[in-house]
């Protein structure tokens, strides 16, 4: 469910009536209150006073209420400038500000605040952000960094163990229309882009293996994770929580209600935020239809009949967004080396983590390369969005896939000699550069071609 700018304003409105446990006599509270604006003389004295109060701690109040309030946006813009003194306007430059200050401590009645905002929104946020785990201390990101996305819980519905089809069944899939391919233990699916940026989660279970695709259509990203940890019982069954942070997706498990990043398959905020536990991932490859089909002529893939109604055709959903160079939510980039909006394919195996610019097999489909220690060779076709990538060994090859005096066959599985010999696959995935820098940053490396 999204909801629109009008109702936005009308949830903001009904949170003006805090219940009794966020409403307390403490002053700060009733400013945060009357900074939502229903109220013109009341609003007007509140940032006033937030003003010449100075000090750094009622910042993030005021770039969280920034979406919300029925108060002028300008008059934000000046109490904020008065307190960092920097010259920025709107909400998506003060939160890139925040960003850039973690140092700066938000004041305690900010928690209880936002975490009432956002419940008046829909009550179904409530386990995300229970009191105890959205704290400096317990959360491992800054909730003052978790953005409301736009929609409810479940409001981009996972799809589970969604009805498969036969390829030649598959009439209203183009050639050229892309597809999230998967291939484990000899079972071979397709997953439709045009389906997934619908629903951007699915839990599934393929050649034996539990597993759930996270798509971000924000960071151009589908990571594939095994839901199954060593040590823990039950699988984990996730959902699209309706909460952001920094442009990224938060996921949740169905079991804890805990808020996992997409990106890093890492829980931040609830109950497993300090298991350390972090979500294996499988090979998954972004590939046209016609291409998939060829090399999998047993692939199964989605059926149009997935219980929800959507526009399913071809190029329609996030249209605008996929075709802009912009980013839809406030991120952070270093955009000194890429474009925020250029392709790459990322690894994070063998203890290291490197990512390959797409345009960088225009020169080349076959790069030979490492990842860490491990020598890889990876085969790419820009134009196609695709990448895999496989451990090598020894071995140089050349763009033909030949290597050791013999040429190689490519498989969803490895790279396979005519002998037998199999160099296995590696795990990686696309993602927008502006994804790949924020969240893996100065700790991975960048191929320089």
């Amino acid at each position: 469910m999204t909801l629109t700018r009008r109702q936005i304003l009308a949830t903001a409105f009904a949170a003006a009536a805090l219940p009794a446990s966020a409403q307390e006599s403490e002053p700060i509270s009733q400013v945060l209150t009357d900074l939502l604006g229903f109220d013109q003389p009341r609003f007007d004295r509140a940032i006033a006073s937030v003003a010449a109060r100075g000090g750094t701690d009622l910042i993030s109040s005021l770039i969280f209420l920034m979406p919300f309030t029925y108060g002028p946006r300008e008059k934000f813009d000046i109490a904020l400038q008065a307190l960092t003194r920097e010259k920025r306007s709107g909400w998506f430059q003060w939160m890139l500000w925040q960003e850039a200050h973690p140092e700066v401590v938000s004041n305690p009645a900010y928690y209880d605040f936002k975490r009432e905002i956002l419940i008046q929104i829909d009550p179904n946020f409530d386990p995300f952000i229970s009191k105890k785990y959205i704290t400096p201390d317990a959360a491992r990101i800054r909730f003052e960094e978790v953005t409301w996305g736009g929609v409810v819980k479940d409001g981009i519905p996972s799809l589970d163990n969604p009805p498969l089809i036969a390829a030649s069944e598959a009439s209203y899939l183009r050639d050229d229309d892309l597809v999230f391919g998967v291939s484990i233990n000899g079972y071979t699916r397709a997953y439709p882009l045009r389906i997934m940026g619908w629903h951007e989660m699915f839990n599934e279970v393929i050649g034996g293996v539990h597993v759930a695709l996270a798509y971000c259509t924000l960071c151009g990203s589908g990571i594939l994770f095994e839901t199954s940890v060593e040590g823990r019982g039950k699988l984990f069954v996730f959902g699209s929580s309706g909460f952001l942070y920094r442009s990224n997706k938060l996921m949740f498990d169905r079991q804890t209600s805990t808020l996992w990043n997409q990106f890093t398959g890492e829980p931040v905020i609830g109950k497993l935020a300090q298991s350390g536990i972090a979500l294996k991932q499988r090979p998954v490859v972004i590939a046209a239809w016609g291409d998939w089909k060829r090399d999998n002529p047993t692939t199964q893939v989605l059926s149009l009949e997935t219980g929800h109604q959507r526009n399913y055709s071809s190029g329609h959903v996030y249209k605008d967004y996929f075709a802009s160079a912009d980013l839809m939510f406030p991120a952070a980039v270093d955009t000194t080396k890429r474009a925020q909006k250029d392709y790459v394919f990322g690894i994070r195996q063998f203890g290291a983590a490197k990512a390959w610019p797409l345009d960088a097999f225009k020169q080349t489909p076959v790069i030979n390369d490492k990842a860490g220690a491990v020598n890889i060779v990876l085969v790419g076709d820009p134009d196609g969005r695709t990448v895999r990538a496989y451990e090598r060994g020894d071995l140089e090859f050349d763009a033909g896939l030949n290597a050791g005096g013999v040429q190689w066959q490519r498989s969803e599985d490895g790279l396979i000699a005519p002998d037998g010999r199999i160099l296995p696959r590696v795990a990686g995935h696309i993602a927008y550069w502006f994804a790949w820098d924020n969240y893996v940053g100065d700790l991975g490396e960048v191929y320089g071609g």
